[in-house]
């Protein structure tokens, strides 16, 4: 295990460029012959972290880490295997079945695999041995690299630096849950992501407009697409927004942090907002029904 993210399989091997993802997901979708079309991506996303987020209210010792490690075990299987070649649903399972494994959480399969039935009917299987075949199928796919490095530990770290609150470390939070639906755990290390929560955090919570500590189990995003959007415009006269966002800005340009990647990481964050606007949980369960009618034998 590498306790340095730079030294981590996580930095070596599963951090991407987006023209590189670009290109892997094109490559899948092209080498499959199937005409169900697929979800927006961004909806996708959305739709797996909300099932997660409600199996995980059933089992109140299933953490939100194990919930983002398990997302992000999802995310590195699909630039393998083409998404319509799989069942959703049993993955879902495996996925957060391992997460808690790793996360030193764990579930007996049996109860796994009963709480699955119950939430996911279209999950497929009903013994323990097809869960314990697509858990070795996983870890198989990622190559047993499964450790990972999250944000949250660096929003600890920076928590006193910058002398958040505790309203403001809850929006942080929930801004990097929020992340999870992104492909910013593929593009940038995690310190990345969690100053851009923090920037969010502080730009918006003197404006008074968003709740703040939010549920860890939430399905609803930490900020709407307008608010958002005044914390992209926050950037122009950064260090006359406040005591606090001047402290972050004077850090920042002593850290030498990429600010290039923390502008990328919350124009990822707008994205998403905006995108979670036309978000139809019913328009993705649709689409993925017939995309498991099709894989379906004849």
């Amino acid at each position: 295990m590498a306790s340095n993210y730079w030294d981590s399989t996580q930095a070596k091997y599963f951090t991407f460029s987006k023209s590189e993802l670009a290109n892997i997901r094109l490559h899948l979708a092209q080498s499959n012959a199937s005409k169900a079309p697929m979800p927006e991506q961004r909806h996708l996303a959305i739709y797996i972290q909300g099932h997660l987020i409600k199996f995980a209210r059933r089992q109140t010792n299933i953490r939100q880490q194990a919930l983002a490690t398990a997302q992000i075990y999802l995310k590195r299987f699909y630039l393998c295997v083409d998404f319509r070649k799989t069942n959703i649903y049993l993955l879902m399972a495996t996925a957060l079945y391992l997460a808690c494994k790793m996360e030193e959480t764990p579930l007996h399969i049996r109860l796994m695999l009963g709480e699955s039935a119950r939430q996911w009917p279209e999950l497929g299987v009903s013994e323990t041995g097809r869960l314990g075949e697509c858990e070795f199928a996983l870890i198989s796919t990622l190559q047993s690299r499964l450790i990972l490095h999250h944000p949250y530990r660096a929003l600890g770290d920076l928590q006193g630096v910058f002398g958040l609150g505790a309203e403001e470390t809850g929006l942080a939070t929930s801004i990097i849950n929020d992340s999870y639906a992104t492909d910013l755990p593929l593009l940038y290390p995690p310190h990345i992501i969690a100053i851009t929560a923090i920037f969010l955090a502080v730009v918006l919570r003197p404006a008074g407009g968003l709740p703040a500590g939010l549920a860890a189990h939430s399905t609803t995003p930490a900020m709407n697409s307008s608010a958002a959007q005044n914390a992209l415009a926050g950037f122009a006269g950064l260090k006359q927004a406040g005591p606090k966002l001047g402290k972050l800005v004077d850090w920042l340009a002593e850290s030498k942090v990429d600010m290039e990647s923390i502008v990328d990481a919350t124009q990822e964050m707008v994205s998403l907002y905006e995108c979670w606007e036309g978000y139809s949980e019913r328009a993705v369960k649709e689409a993925i029904t017939k995309i498991l009618a099709e894989s379906r034998p004849k």
